[in-house]
C-alpha cells in the first residue's frame, strides 16, 4: 500500500465516523473587569469535541485559549453561553474531567512521593486504599515511571515531573483530558517524547483529549482536528481535519508533504490574525 492509499483510507474512515459529541460549547463569551471597564476575551465561541477525539487549539498569544480551557474545566465562570459535558452543564469542576497544566512543578506536592502525588485526587472519590494503589501503579506504568514511585518530584527531571502529572490524570480515569501547554517548559527532545507518550496513553485509555498549544507543529502532529482561534474578541476561525496516517512518527510523519501543507495553512491563518490585530 502506498502513502497515498494510506492517506485516502484515513480520510474515508474519518468521514465514515458519525459525530458523537462529549463536549458541546455554544456561543461562549468571557470578559474580564479591568478598572471600570469590561475587556472581552472570548466572543461567542462554539465548538464540539467528539468522544475519543484528540483536538488541539491554537492561536496567537493573548487569544484566550487558556481562558477557554479554564471555562471548560469549570475553573472560570463564562460571561454567557453554555458548556455541556455528556449533555450536562458545567458550572464547577466536573468529576469526568482531568486537567494537566503547563506548570507541573506547582501542581505536584514536593513533600509527597510520586506514588502519593498520583493517589492524592483519588482520596476524594471514595476508593479503598487497595484500589488507590492499584490505579497509581497502573498509571505510573503507563507513563514509564514504575521505578520512580518512591521518589519525590524534586528528585526528577522536568519531563519526568510532567509524566507524574499525566499519570495522576490517568489514575483519575477521566472521560476527557484537558491539557494547557503541557510540554512548553521542557527541552525539544523531551517534548517529542511526551508528545508520543500522550498519543500512546490516549490510545490505550480511549480518552478524549483537548490540548492548548502555541506550537503549530505539535498541533498538527498530535491532533485529529486543529481548531484555530482568532479575532478580537476571540472566536473559532477554522476547524481543520488532520488527515495524516496513524500511528504518528516524529520523523516519518513530519516528512510527509501533507504535514507541511497543514502546518503552512495553520501558520498562515495565525500570521494573518496577528496582522489584523496590529492594524
Amino acid at each position: 500500500m502506498t502513502k497515498a492509499d494510506v492517506l485516502t483510507n484515513s480520510r474515508i474512515q474519518a468521514k465514515a465516523q458519525p459525530p458523537n459529541p462529549i463536549l458541546e460549547i455554544s456561543d461562549l463569551t468571557k470578559s474580564y473587569q479591568v478598572g471600570n471597564a469590561l475587556r472581552p476575551v472570548l466572543g461567542g465561541v462554539s465548538l464540539q469535541v467528539n468522544r475519543g477525539e484528540f483536538v488541539c487549539i491554537v492561536g496567537p498569544s493573548g487569544a484566550g485559549k487558556s481562558t477557554l480551557l479554564r471555562c471548560i474545566a469549570g475553573l472560570l465562570e463564562p460571561s454567557s453561553g453554555s458548556i455541556l459535558l455528556d449533555r450536562q452543564p458545567i458550572h464547577e469542576p466536573p468529576p469526568k474531567l482531568a486537567v494537566v497544566f503547563q506548570d507541573y512543578s506547582r501542581s505536584l506536592m514536593p513533600w509527597l512521593s510520586v506514588a502519593k502525588n498520583v493517589v492524592l485526587p483519588l482520596r476524594s472519590r471514595g476508593y479503598s486504599k487497595r484500589e488507590q494503589i492499584k490505579r497509581a501503579d497502573e498509571s505510573l506504568a503507563a507513563v514509564g515511571l514504575t521505578e520512580a514511585s518512591s521518589q519525590y518530584p524534586w528528585q526528577l527531571s522536568g519531563g519526568m515531573q510532567q509524566r507524574v502529572a499525566i499519570a495522576r490524570a490517568l489514575a483519575y480515569e477521566p472521560e476527557a483530558l484537558l491539557m494547557d501547554e503541557p510540554f512548553a517548559s521542557v527541552d525539544a527532545q523531551t517534548r517529542a517524547d511526551l508528545e508520543d507518550l500522550i498519543l500512546s496513553v490516549r490510545t490505550a485509555f480511549g480518552m478524549t483529549v483537548l490540548l492548548v498549544t502555541h506550537d503549530i507543529d505539535e498541533s498538527v502532529y498530535l491532533a485529529d482536528r486543529v481548531v484555530v482561534m482568532a479575532g478580537s474578541p476571540t472566536g473559532v476561525r477554522e476547524e481543520i481535519t488532520v488527515d495524516l496516517p496513524s500511528p504518528r512518527d516524529q520523523v516519518r510523519t513530519k516528512l510527509l508533504p501533507r504535514f507541511s501543507e497543514l502546518r503552512a495553512h495553520v501558520l498562515t491563518m495565525i500570521r494573518e490574525d496577528r496582522v489584523n490585530r496590529a492594524t
